[in-house]
């Protein structure tokens, strides 16, 4: 990923914008269905180039027949593929998902463990899957830095960084800690309806007048 990053936004800044955010909407939630720790890996897994509204439709008759690591053992890759083939990278995702149910109940006895380290060693999951599980399931105040955060922070000066590690420390080291919980959230869902990527609707934005985007809209 590549942008021209603003500059980081001082802490005086910083603390207005998450409170703007936190006044606008307390408990932001993530929006791909899930029922359990396990789905909800599932799920994150199944988004990676595909839109949290294709995962949910492809997972809404999935997940009532496969909620566990064994239940989806039990259907098989074949049965899941069929589930799951109108989602981007259908084959190679049913092929992780299968390994990493095996994983799960060899050797965590079923249960999604809850360390990044132990995550990231599943077949397809990555760091950004692995934060997204830690903050909505074990409320750990990790941060998933996806395109999305990336484009805003880089724009705003909230959370500049040349790649997604870079981001992902600026949060941690500039969002101060009572919005840290959410953060990752609030970013998200900014970037995805209002700091959209070609036309950002900076009439409709929160933090415009503390925000460092040089080619603001009207």
């Amino acid at each position: 990923m590549t942008q021209k990053s603003a500059k980081q936004l001082g802490y005086n800044d910083m603390c207005e914008i998450f409170a703007r955010f936190r006044t606008s909407e307390a408990e932001p939630k993530g929006e791909l269905d899930h029922v359990n720790a396990y789905t909800l890996l599932v799920a994150v897994a199944l988004s990676a180039q595909a839109t949290d509204a294709g995962v949910n439709k492809a997972t809404r008759d999935l997940f009532p027949i496969a909620d566990t690591p064994q239940k989806m053992l039990d259907l098989g890759e074949e049965g899941l593929t069929e589930h799951i083939k109108t989602i981007g990278l259908f084959r190679q995702k049913a092929k992780n998902v299968i390994k990493t149910a095996r994983i799960l109940v060899d050797e965590y006895g079923g249960v999604v463990p809850s360390s990044r380290a132990a995550l990231q060693s599943l077949p397809g999951v990555g760091r950004k899957t692995a934060n997204v599980v830690l903050n909505m399931w074990f409320h750990y105040p990790s941060q998933a830095v996806d395109t999305h955060i990336f484009r805003i922070g880089n724009r705003s000066g909230i959370c500049p960084g040349k790649d997604v590690e870079a981001v992902e420390r600026a949060i941690e080291d500039n969002v101060p800690v009572e919005f840290q919980q959410h953060a990752h959230h609030w970013l998200i869902l900014h970037g995805r309806y209002i700091c959209v990527a070609r036309k950002p609707k900076c009439g409709a934005c929160l933090i415009r007048d503390l925000c460092q985007f040089e080619e603001k809209t009207l």
